[in-house]
């Protein structure tokens, strides 16, 4: 159990976050929509809780599967995108594939009430109990009675269209009556009942079995070095229960063994002659051997090793190391296999992304209105709709359709929470980069020259702001080489001696107090460094206007 609940932890610690990065420059303003919608559409869909039981689903039974489809009666029926946990025993695929896609057919098998199912679909009534498809009943701690429940399933199939579009058509049936069908709809011939050509399922798998998009969990791995520990602890329970003191009692003898067992008796009656012993004796237990525990032992870090629950992994260091960068790098290593099932998480989550835009690329017809919560907490909304997103035909020329044109858009996957040992790890590096002077402007290309060479959260930030510094450092100087020219032409018509003292101005202010030696071995300095600029400036104003 604490193997899943470290790998559960590490999950939600790392919480994705997606990003839409646009492949054409015109369907750039919309993939910047498009990063604030995504968001906000899975913080109303409460996909966190969906992340953390697919993640338990995952790490316990090896799968974890989501379903993404169109909710059409959400709203008051304006329809919306609805993300939820599905149970990968409910769902069926063609055997012998490893991606559900590849397959032609794909089945979804779930139980509903009978008054529900009449509710919904009078045409029913009286034809709901019968046994056509078999349900895998589950055992829980609450007995569920299924008697007056219908298996009721759905069907998703691809068909290309007349124009060589793979669609997805979609059939509900139940008690072997169609419910709906896509296909018969007019307005879904052509367009299936999803225009984007998939199944609207993503299967995250933890460890890969060979020809099957499932997988296998650390309840499969851990299963058999668990029952081992489990049998040892036993026989060590049962050494310690038979260590606890027992006698041989003579039927016939004389102890009075209420009083021997009582052990707040201080005195014991015994009757007759002879030794109290020959009457009763303690029972002999054998020692348990040092090797049982040492087996034991074995087995536990076997069970670590197998399922990467290490002590690193788990921030706990051994008593030989203290130095907080070997801490950090063998915390580093050991967290390797939970950066690899996030990995794997965020691909399916990036499959998932890309089928939420394709329903509001088909759905959204009605424009929408999202809060978006920027920086610093600041709010703003933002209304949008599928029209520029939608396929946009081209037109025609010479009778001859010139087709469409639709945009795509690439998802961009990151940790939107990091960890508390990240967040320092991040602080530490900040005042390292302070200390070192790379926020010095004087030191701007030696900085992003070290900059280029190092991977970390936020770089692109760092960089932009190294060069911004940079940049009004080169403003700064040329802004003085031309108060410095000024100063000297002035100094020629009036006889003045302002050179100096911009010079002088000059030096104290591209060399401050803090900056690093330079390569003479002292920073350059001023006779003038008490005056600023604004001074030399007002001076150079007072003599080319003597009325002031």
């Amino acid at each position: 159990m604490n193997c899943l609940l470290n790998k559960h932890a590490d999950a939600m610690d790392n919480y994705p976050e997606a990003s839409v990065l646009p492949r054409e420059e015109m369907d750039k303003a919309d993939a910047e929509i498009l990063s604030e919608v995504l968001p906000t559409l899975l913080e109303q869909g409460e996909y966190e809780q969906v992340y953390s039981d697919k993640w338990w689903k995952k790490l316990k039974g090896g799968t974890g599967c989501t379903s993404i489809t169109w909710d059409p009666r959400a709203y008051n029926g304006l329809g919306e995108v609805a993300i939820d946990v599905v149970d990968v025993l409910s769902v069926f695929w063609e055997p012998g594939v490893n991606d559900i896609q590849d397959g032609q057919n794909f089945f979804r098998v779930d139980v509903m009430d009978n008054d529900e199912l009449i509710r919904q679909y009078p045409q029913l009534d009286g034809k709901l109990g019968g046994d056509e498809v078999s349900v895998v009943k589950y055992y829980f701690d609450d007995n569920v009675d299924t008697s007056e429940k219908t298996a009721v399933i759905d069907w998703y199939y691809k068909k290309q269209t007349l124009g060589g579009k793979m669609v997805t058509h979609f059939v509900k049936f139940a008690a072997g009556e169609v419910l709906f069908a896509s296909e018969n709809e007019p307005t879904m011939q052509e367009t299936g009942f999803y225009s984007h050509g998939k199944y609207p399922f993503v299967l995250d798998r933890l460890f890969p079995v060979a020809g099957s998009p499932a997988g296998f969990g650390y309840l499969d791995i851990c299963k058999d070095p668990q029952l081992f520990i489990d049998k040892l602890n036993q026989v060590m329970l049962m050494g310690a229960a038979l260590a606890r003191p027992r006698y041989f009692s003579r039927a016939d003898g004389d102890i009075n063994e209420n009083e021997f067992a009582d052990l707040g008796k201080s005195f014991i009656h015994w009757q007759g002659g002879g030794n109290p012993r020959d009457s009763i004796m303690p029972v002999e237990v054998p020692q348990m051997p040092g090797y049982v525990m040492n087996l034991l032992e074995y087995k536990v870090n076997e069970l670590k090793e197998t399922s990467g629950n290490t002590d690193f992994g788990q921030g706990v260091s051994s008593s030989g190391v203290t130095a907080a960068s070997a801490i950090a790098a063998l915390q580093e290593a050991g967290g390797k296999l939970s950066r690899d099932m996030l990995k794997a998480t965020y691909r399916a989550f990036t499959m998932e992304c890309y089928l939420v835009i394709e329903l509001i690329r088909q759905f959204y017809d009605v424009e929408r209105t999202f809060r978006i919560v920027g920086e610093n907490g600041a709010e703003k909304f933002v209304r949008y709709s599928n029209m520029n997103i939608k396929a946009q035909p081209f037109g025609s020329a010479f009778g001859i359709e010139l087709g469409s044109r639709e945009p795509v858009f690439d998802i961009k996957v990151r940790a939107s929470k990091a960890n508390a040992f990240s967040r320092l790890s991040q602080n530490e590096m900040a005042k390292e980069f302070f200390a070192a002077g790379f926020f010095n402007p004087q030191l701007s290309d030696q900085a992003l020259a070290c900059i280029e060479m190092m991977d970390f959260e936020g770089k692109d930030e760092v960089v932009r702001r190294i060069e911004q510094n940079g940049t009004m450092y080169q403003q700064i100087l040329m802004m003085q080489q031309q108060i410095q020219q000024m100063a000297g032409i002035i100094d020629g018509m009036t006889g003045s001696n302002l050179s100096a003292a911009a010079g002088g101005e000059a030096t104290s202010s591209v060399t401050p107090d803090n900056a690093p030696p330079s390569p003479g071995g002292k920073a350059l300095a001023g006779e003038a460094r008490g005056n600023s600029v604004n001074a030399v400036r007002d001076r150079v104003m007072d003599v080319g206007n003597p009325t002031r």
